[in-house]
């Protein structure tokens, strides 16, 4: 995804009547949408994927899926990201490499 993209999912959310958003995503690059959908107010938007992908049979993309649509329903407004089983701040995480996980930072 580009900058423009990043612009254009922020503006499309922004614009949508729903308060609830979840969005689909590779995990490369999610925190940087995270970020560039941080100005969005007043809506409770989780992206999700997998670091698995669902095509592989020990996928975790259904159980992420599973948190995303648990957080969407009751987390408070702001921006989140939901992997490895926990729901993260989605300015305060960033994938580990190393680890194969998603990592919560200061």
């Amino acid at each position: 995804l580009t900058d423009d993209d990043r612009a254009l999912i922020a503006q499309t959310v922004a614009d949508a009547p729903e308060r609830r958003i979840i969005i689909t995503h590779g995990t490369d690059t999610m925190t940087h949408t995270a970020q560039a959908l941080a100005g969005v107010s007043g809506k409770t938007i989780v992206l999700v994927g997998a670091l698995a992908p669902a095509r592989f049979a020990e996928s975790d993309a259904s159980f992420n899926l599973g948190m995303a649509l648990a957080a969407a329903q009751v987390a408070a407004p702001g921006v989140w990201i939901a992997m490895n089983g926990t729901i993260f701040n989605g300015l305060k995480v960033r994938k580990d490499r190393a680890a194969n996980a998603f990592v919560a930072i200061d």
